[in-house]
């Protein structure tokens, strides 16, 4: 990609450009890593990850599982001292990852996405048991971890009906191609 000098964009500027997020700021604390939920299944911190970006390490920041496995909860964000949005930066690598073809770390990750924007263009907001249930499905692997569901509908943490949106023309027009 060229950049305005007419020099060509690195991945830095692309990121920052796509994410409108300055993350040269992260301090490398390890905070974003210590709120995640889902670091256990990472295999760079969110910190690391934009470390890799700062050193020119692009096919490294392309082809890492982390970027598929943030789910852009914000739990790093509101826990980072520079208000970095981890996410974005995490779904502005992905976005680049596609348009280059690269490989997905995590086969399944893209059904899981998919399952996701399925229920937000369906109700407005995500349906996290309409999305669990329709991802085992298509992987045939219903039971595996059904404890975790069974603690997360005791714990109210599953609705069993979806909550939907009142305006459903805002929802459309986000989905609509331009």
């Amino acid at each position: 990609m060229i950049n305005q000098d007419g020099g060509s964009q690195t991945l830095v500027d692309e990121i920052k450009a796509s994410s409108g997020i300055d993350f040269n700021s992260c301090l490398h604390c390890k905070t974003c890593a210590n709120g995640c939920p889902f670091i256990e299944g990472m295999d760079y911190a969110p910190n690391a990850v934009i470390r890799l970006i700062q050193f020119g390490m692009e096919e490294e920041a392309l082809k890492c599982s982390t970027i598929w496995v943030c789910v852009g909860c914000n739990t790093c964000s509101s826990c980072c001292p520079m208000a970095i949005d981890i996410p974005a930066v995490m779904d502005g690598l992905r976005h680049k990852a596609i348009e280059q073809g690269v490989k997905i770390a995590e086969p399944d990750i893209m059904n899981f996405h998919t399952e996701v924007l399925n229920t937000v263009k369906k109700y407005g907001r995500t349906h996290k048991l309409e999305i669990m249930m329709r991802y085992k499905f298509k992987k045939m692997d219903l039971f595996s971890d059904m404890g975790v569901g069974l603690k997360m509908l005791k714990k109210r943490k599953l609705d069993l009906t979806p909550s939907k949106i009142q305006d459903k023309k805002a929802i459309e027009k986000i989905f609509r191609k331009k």
